[in-house]
């Protein structure tokens, strides 16, 4: 019942939902990329990245100076339902903004 409540607050609002998509999509992201992308300041795309990664939606990995996020690699079955409902919506995000700095 844990996980549920976790994944439903987590999964209850829209810059979450999209952060998660843009994710899925990509495979991996810096925070600046999420932030360029979605037009978020960098403070919030933290916390919903801190919620999200609390909830095991999101793992954090370092590479170099940049934190990485990665949709968890072991994703719960009832996660998986929420990213295959994600999918359909992941091409009517914008266009990639990249990091120049990091690539």
């Amino acid at each position: 019942m844990e996980e549920l409540l976790l994944l439903s607050k987590a999964m209850s609002d829209l810059n979450r939902l999209k952060i998660v998509t843009l994710i899925q999509r990509e495979q991996k992201l810096c925070v600046c990329e999420i932030s360029d992308t979605l037009g978020l300041s960098q403070p919030l795309v933290s916390r919903h990245l801190k919620q999200l990664k609390e909830a095991k939606v999101v793992e954090s990995r370092k590479e170099g100076k940049w934190m990485i996020y990665a949709i968890y690699a072991e994703p719960s079955a009832l996660l998986e339902r929420y990213l295959q409902e994600l999918r359909a919506d992941e091409k009517g995000l914008a266009a990639l903004t990249v990091c120049a700095t990091r690539r």
